[in-house]
């Protein structure tokens, strides 16, 4: 551990890829042990628990999907005895099945160290205050950012989201000095805060936001209406503890990712190769100590790419680009496969517009059709909107080409979340 830090460990990448090694042959050995799925599904990749497998062989072990976890239900890839096991965490599942994982309480003590890392990281210190602003429950958020915050030595606000009129009075009255939340929540505070005005009657400072992708546009909006000095985006799922699996730097230069207790690969989603350096792909992860849900190359549907070099801000830990978007997330209009985030780059490049944007697919006569509703910037005059629409339009045809109908729209006029923004609503199956 580094003399200057307290939680953030100073690793060379050669103790990297000792530590990597090690925990890998553990990661192995225990859930071929503990779990019959993993290793009937070893077995057959040929892996034998005398082996010793080095990184260069990792390509051939079997990946794990989300499947694994649904046929597992309710504890999938569980590896301990069930009476090891002191917490269930979950998260929604698109068939109606949560995907529940456990923890040991070596598991809990691991993230909240790696919680108490983002903390230290983003600047913070024991007297600041965070107001936490995420689902409590089942759900990782609320407890993974109250765990690290108390292992870290700062005050916990612990509010969820919701609520606005007691995070409003608790801004003011606790002088809250860091907001934890999604990228959609601060936005809606941020607003709120303006709508109010109460701007000079708050103290925060930073916020630490994550769950979602956002744009830079978005970012910048509740960066400016709250009067933040730094904002940091913060990564992390269920299956990998919860969130506090990396964070950005002051640099922001990338996030940096915990790579002495997970092993992250950038692969093509369709032919699960590694991608070159520096292209984007998806996450796919293994985990070097966790006991009661070990993940073996794990597809996260999470894009994303490798930063290679030094980080501008001296920390030795390797760094990913922001989540991009998910390989799920694409949807196929009239033959052309199209992500959300790529509507949100062309809407980035538009100074006249706000950040917040929808996309709404119908079917009529048999053919696709695409409206993309886009709020105009605060301040911006109505009078040029079909113009504007025009344009957008036409940098949306260049960009995915497809056409589609642009609807600019006044600022408010869409949907705020307190969690995760709903982009796209898909209605092709109505018609």
């Amino acid at each position: 551990m580094s003399a200057q830090h307290r939680f953030l460990p100073s690793l060379s990448p050669e103790k990297i890829h000792a530590i990597q090694t090690q925990g890998l042959n553990w990661t192995l050995r225990h859930a071929y042990a503990g779990n019959a799925r993993y290793r009937e599904r070893l077995a057959q990749a040929g892996y034998d628990p005398a082996d010793t497998v080095s990184l260069d062989d990792l390509s051939r072990i079997p990946v794990t999907t989300v499947d694994e976890l649904r046929r597992g239900y309710p504890l999938p890839l569980l590896s301990v005895p069930e009476r090891d096991v002191v917490r269930i965490h979950a998260s929604s599942g698109t068939t109606g099945k949560r995907k529940i994982l456990a923890y040991t309480q070596n598991d809990i003590d691991t993230w909240k160290d790696m919680f108490a890392r983002c903390y230290e990281l983003a600047g913070l210190t024991t007297a600041d205050r965070v107001q936490i602003a995420v689902g409590y429950g089942l759900w990782t958020a609320g407890a993974g950012f109250q765990l690290g915050c108390e292992r870290f030595g700062a005050m916990s606000v612990p509010i969820g989201p919701g609520n606005m009129e007691i995070h409003l009075q608790l801004l003011e009255d606790l002088q809250t000095t860091c907001l934890c939340s999604t990228a959609s929540m601060a936005l809606l505070l941020a607003e709120e805060v303006a709508k109010h005005n109460l701007r000079k009657k708050i103290s925060l400072k930073k916020a630490i936001f994550g769950a979602e992708t956002h744009t830079p546009k978005m970012r910048a909006r509740f960066v400016d209406w709250l009067g933040l000095t730094d904002s940091f985006d913060i990564s992390g799922m269920t299956e990998l503890y919860g969130p506090g699996a990396g964070l950005e730097c002051a640099a922001h230069s990338g996030i940096h990712y915990w790579a002495d207790l997970y092993i992250l690969e950038v692969l093509d989603p369709e032919t699960l190769q590694p991608v070159a350096p520096g292209e984007v792909g998806e996450i796919v992860v293994t985990t070097l100590r966790k006991e009661a849900s070990p993940l073996i190359r794990y597809r996260t549907r999470d894009l994303t790419r490798l930063i290679p070099g030094d980080c501008p801000c001296g920390l030795c830990l390797p760094r990913h680009d922001r989540i991009l978007g998910r390989s799920d997330d694409m949807f196929i209009f009239r033959g052309v496969n199209v992500y959300p985030g790529q509507i949100a780059a062309v809407v980035e490049h538009f100074p006249e517009l706000g950040s917040e944007f929808q996309i709404r697919l119908t079917r009529k006569d048999g053919r696709d059709q695409m409206l993309v509703k886009i709020e105009r910037k605060l301040g911006v005059s109505a009078e040029f909107d079909q113009n504007l629409s025009e344009a957008v339009s036409v940098e949306l045809r260049k960009h995915l080409l497809a056409r589609g109908w642009v609807e600019i729209v006044a600022p408010g006029d869409l949907p705020r979340s307190f969690g995760k923004t709903k982009r796209l609503i898909d209605d092709r199956n109505e018609e």
